[in-house]
């Protein structure tokens, strides 16, 4: 594949292109119209020689071989009008060329102004009426005319090289400017490809190469903020998947070393047994969040009532909920509330939601599983009593790792990407989901799915 050409052998082809154009065009119609000028003028003066001469004929003979000889020295041939319509002169293409041109019609009223085209050369004729001698001619060829008209073009080829000089020079300087930030920029794309995130491309150049500098420097901004989120992500993560893979590896190094003996092994075994499903919780977290957005993320799509659906998993949240003392709630409505869903997708984003309120509830602080309908859609919440978060924090709850890294320290946090798996559910199940203020204090998360079934 051949090398694309250069922006400065573009820009500098483009000039000389249009410099050749202008300077051929102006040229053709320079050529024209001075060569139009050129045989006016020549007509007009042969014109008048011709005047000059019918007067000097008319007085004497002599007078008149005087101005024919004159007249001859200057190139203008003269033929007269003889008896019989013959016409008589010393050149042969003038006596062609004044016939042609019609001096044998020529009258005092009516002087003759013409020309004819002979052997290819085109000859101008004035022809005027005699006083008692016939009519005569002055016939002159348009040498002159073609003269000026070959200095022209000559001028015009001169004019024509020193424009497209001219217009090299002025592309090459054009594409210089044009090339240097458009350089720059490239730079800087380069640099970003291999991994920098701190160049930004100055605002210089015309309009348009500013802008593209400036959606650079904004893929820049985005970028650095975009890693900088993932590196915290990563960095909580690694925090959470640590923490159960050291109490693993502690009580299975007290095991093997028989540190741990008699009715302690039980007790032992159940914590590394909870801590392995935690770390198993966290994995299929991470590879469902990883892939939501591929093509072949499954999803079993059936009807499902979510009366049934909800009143299951309150049987398991209330059961937790006894654990630490919350107090659990159940609202619901009677059945049958049907939604085409999948019904393991939706009770993961239940049990997301749920284990998210039940982190953040304190001892004696209600959380809520709620099922409520609307003529075309049900809605299943999950409120709770806690804290609650700011406005600006409901609006960025589904953003990956943004509640943990904010609350990490402050508060119990999670793993950061619940939320984030739960908003992905939602949207592939083909719901909606939004965050607000709960009217138990501190926050509520709503899923609306569009009903399928019987309305009530």
């Amino acid at each position: 594949m051949s090398r694309p050409s250069s922006l400065a052998v573009r820009t500098t082809a483009l000039g000389l292109a249009v410099a050749g154009v202008m300077a051929v065009v102006a040229g053709l119609v320079s050529v024209r119209l001075v060569s139009t000028a050129a045989r006016d003028v020549i007509q007009e003066s042969l014109s008048d020689q011709a005047d000059v001469m019918a007067a000097q004929l008319g007085d004497t003979a002599i007078a008149g071989r005087r101005v024919t000889q004159i007249l001859a020295g200057q190139g203008v041939a003269v033929v007269r009008a003889g008896p019989n319509d013959g016409l008589v002169g010393a050149d042969q293409r003038a006596v062609r060329a004044a016939r042609r041109a019609g001096l044998a019609d020529v009258t005092a009223d009516r002087p003759l102004h013409g020309s004819a085209v002979i052997d290819g050369a085109r000859l101008l004729v004035e022809g005027r009426v005699v006083d008692g001698r016939g009519a005569v001619a002055l016939v002159r060829e348009t040498e002159t005319a073609k003269g000026t008209g070959r200095k022209l073009v000559t001028n015009v080829l001169l004019a024509l090289g020193a424009g497209m000089l001219v217009a090299a020079v002025a592309g090459l300087l054009l594409a210089r400017l044009l090339a240097r930030p458009l350089r720059r920029t490239a730079d800087v794309a380069v640099a970003m490809s291999h991994g920098r995130r701190d160049l930004r491309v100055p605002p210089e150049g015309p309009r348009e190469l500013v802008e593209v500098g400036q959606s650079l420097n904004a893929l820049a901004d985005a970028l650095q903020h975009s890693e900088s989120r993932q590196r915290e992500f990563l960095l909580s993560v690694s925090h959470e998947l640590r923490t159960p893979l050291t109490a693993v590896r502690g009580f299975a190094e007290s095991l093997a070393d028989g540190v741990v003996t008699g009715g302690e092994v039980p007790a032992v075994g159940r914590t590394i047994e909870h801590e392995a499903g935690r770390l198993d919780r966290l994995v299929s977290d991470l590879l469902d969040l990883a892939r939501l957005g591929a093509d072949d993320f499954r999803l079993d799509v059936t009807e499902v009532d979510l009366t049934v659906l909800v009143a299951e998993s309150a049987r398991v949240w209330h059961s937790r909920c006894l654990t630490v003392e919350v107090d659990f709630r159940l609202e619901s409505v009677p059945p049958p509330v049907v939604v085409h869903t999948d019904p393991r997708r939706l009770r993961q984003v239940v049990d997301g939601l749920a284990e998210n309120a039940l982190r953040a509830t304190p001892a004696g602080a209600p959380m809520v599983l709620a099922l409520r309908t609307t003529p075309d859609a049900a809605v299943l919440e999950v409120r709770d009593g806690g804290p609650g978060l700011s406005d600006e924090d409901y609006r960025l709850a589904f953003q990956r790792g943004v509640l943990h890294s904010r609350y990490q320290g402050v508060r119990p946090v999670g793993t950061g990407i619940g939320l984030a798996l739960v908003h992905g559910l939602v949207t592939r199940l083909g719901g909606g989901i939004d965050a607000g203020p709960a009217p138990e204090g501190g926050a509520r998360f709503s899923v609306t799915l569009r009903r399928s079934g019987p309305r009530h």
